[in-house]
């Protein structure tokens, strides 16, 4: 199972989170390759098995600038064969608390095969553990569910 994370951080609670979930994905496999958004191989996304997608939001709720090219690619093309994770990190202050995850995750719904959504209230904590677990934990299920392998 080739599984990559692609994301982006501002203030480094995002990148915190993602570094978890490769922590945590290494439990499944060894195969998993970590992007930040500018250095993403676009060309390159068919050749996952599995796409995590990470991002904070910007403004009112928006998908940062850095992340919207990876969105139109998605968008503008059939991507049903490989299963999606969007996580995202926010602040529960503002009126669409991790609005780019709600964003993703409807498009991602459309144009992928997602199997699970995350969001995380400003910066990681210990509490937070046991969901980003399971958030892994049914992304990785839902490829071998695809491909009949059972854990």
């Amino acid at each position: 199972m080739k599984i990559g994370i692609v994301y982006t951080s501002i203030t480094g609670n995002t990148r915190e989170v993602t570094t978890i979930i490769s922590d945590t994905v290494i439990k499944y496999t060894s195969q998993c390759d970590i992007f930040e958004i500018s250095q993403f191989p676009y060309h390159k996304i068919g050749t996952f098995d599995v796409l995590f997608l990470g991002t904070y939001t910007w403004g009112n709720g928006e998908i940062p600038q850095e992340m919207k090219g990876l969105y139109r690619a998605f968008e503008n093309g059939s991507h049903k064969e490989i299963v999606t994770g969007v996580y995202g990190t926010g602040d529960q202050f503002y009126p669409h608390f991790c609005g780019a995850v709600d964003e993703f995750r409807d498009m991602l719904y459309v144009h992928s095969n997602l199997a699970a959504t995350l969001k995380i209230e400003l910066a990681p904590q210990k509490l937070d553990q046991p969901r980003i677990d399971r958030f892994v934990e049914v992304v990785v299920e839902r490829v071998n569910d695809k491909k009949g392998i059972t854990v």
